[in-house]
């Protein structure tokens, strides 16, 4: 599993936004592309991907 990155400004308005608000300071974006973000919870290691656009 590759390491996570801490969320930057876009990424963390694109998180509260998109993914029920979710908290960005517990989640670290392992990969985001135009089409999902693939998320690691900081202290569970539980994975997490959201759908961007429709």
């Amino acid at each position: 599993m590759k390491q996570g990155k801490r969320p930057n400004r876009r990424q963390i308005r694109e998180l509260e936004a998109l993914a029920c608000n979710l908290n960005p300071a517990n989640w670290l974006v392992e990969r985001d592309t135009t089409t999902e973000f693939v998320l690691i919870h900081r202290f569970s290691g539980n994975t997490k991907t959201i759908k961007k656009g429709a």
